[in-house]
């Protein structure tokens, strides 16, 4: 799919990740291509519906996602899930059918890390944090696979000892990865009684293909999620590829250098309740976008300028869309540790800053375990009531970001 569109006292400082960490015991892991595009089709599945099941939630409020940060958080840890456990894990997060997983991992965080280019600099990190207490409890099969599949390597931090230094190491981690824009992610009392935690943590800084001119910011009517009238600022013009199909206006705005791309989707009628995108339908819209295949010719926008932040514990809504049992006593991650239990909390927060030169964007999560010449004048597209924002690799569908702004004059 082609789509345009986050223990011991005495603990010495938590070492550098190593400079090859595909390289455990001794045993480089293997490098097989894999396609990564059914990756990002599941990512973007995955972020749907927990858009959705948090949009149910919270009807009024701006929301802001990285469905591939959620994603590898979690995906780090159905590595060592088993039987229902892994069944309920995957089924939730749409992945691929068939025994190429661990290539197919791989494929995905090299396809991330080769968008980088004039205009554009994406970054992201995955580590294991475990108390020094549990280092020696891994399997060595699970600790290659992270390295493998995501180029993890595990971090001691004293989160037994002293949960509030822990926290802080890995808020500094996920603050660097971020460029400071998530300076904390965890507190001690998330972190306290924990065994280890996975993090996963993005940072995008993308320029428009055309930015858009400051002078022609004008402040214009929004209609929110709550009925209400507000004034929010903005951005006009350009000459964007747009789609009408399925209830949904859909425009494709592009960063330099053509490999990331953001769709902005408005639905057709109301300003209110959460509208349903099926993955199938947005796949359609996206696929015209990208082939070529412009029903609807080409428009100008108006896009409001935000700047969006959210951060969430996200397990009763997880556990809403199925996966419950990983957060049950009845959790089989025995493909990660003998000890392993459950997982304890998923903490997942992101922000997204759209304007006139472009977006910046970041995400983190963390998955803790206890222990244990005189051209036409374009149709105006007007974004003036709750729409949706995607951020996504346009060559393997993988999507970055994905946000509902249901009222552009706050954050």
């Amino acid at each position: 799919m082609a789509t345009v569109f986050v223990a011991g006292c005495g603990l010495a400082p938590a070492p550098s990740p190593p400079a090859n960490p595909r390289v455990l015991h001794g045993v480089a892991a293997a490098e097989p291509s894999a396609d990564p595009r059914p990756y990002g089709a599941a990512d973007t599945a995955f972020g749907l519906d927990v858009l959705s099941a948090w949009c149910r939630q919270y009807p009024e409020a701006n929301i802001v996602m990285s469905p591939e940060s959620l994603a590898s958080g979690l995906g780090m840890a159905y590595l060592g899930a088993q039987g229902s456990t892994a069944q309920a894990m995957a089924s939730v997060l749409h992945l691929p059918a068939g025994g190429q997983l661990a290539a197919g991992l791989h494929a995905r965080k090299a396809a991330l890390g080769s968008l980088n280019g004039p205009g554009v600099t994406v970054a992201s990190s995955d580590q294991l944090w475990a108390d020094p207490s549990q280092t020696s409890s891994f399997l060595p099969s699970y600790l290659n696979a992270l390295a493998s599949g995501y180029g993890a390597g595990v971090r001691q931090v004293p989160l037994v000892s002293d949960p509030a230094s822990a926290a802080q190491q890995i808020d500094a981690a996920v603050s660097a990865t971020t460029r400071g824009h998530i300076p904390r992610l965890l507190t001690a009392s998330d972190v306290s009684g924990s065994a280890w935690v996975l993090t996963d943590a993005l940072y995008m800084d993308a320029d428009w293909a055309a930015p858009f001119q400051a002078s022609q910011t004008q402040p214009q009517a929004f209609t929110t999620a709550a009925g209400q009238q507000v004034t929010a600022k903005f951005l006009n013009g350009g000459s964007f590829p747009v789609v009408n199909a399925s209830g949904w206006t859909a425009v494709s705005l592009p960063y330099r250098g053509g490999q990331l791309a953001m769709v902005a989707l408005l639905p057709d009628s109301g300003s209110g309740g959460c509208p349903a995108l099926p993955a199938a339908t947005l796949d359609a819209i996206t696929a015209d976008l990208t082939h070529g295949m412009v029903l609807g010719g080409r428009a100008a926008v108006a896009l409001p300028k935000v700047n969006l932040q959210s951060q969430a514990s996200l397990r009763s809504l997880l556990t809403t869309l199925g996966m419950g049992v990983a957060f049950s006593p009845n959790a089989d991650f025995q493909g990660m540790s003998k000890g392993a239990c459950c997982i304890g909390a998923v903490i997942h927060a992101a922000t997204l800053d759209v304007g006139e030169k472009g977006t910046v964007g970041s995400a983190a999560t963390a998955v803790i375990f206890p222990g244990v010449g005189v051209a036409r004048p374009a149709p105006m597209i007007t974004f003036d009531r709750p729409y949706l924002l995607l951020v996504t690799d346009t060559s393997t569908g993988e999507p970055l970001f994905l946000a509902r702004v249901a009222n552009p004059a706050t954050g």
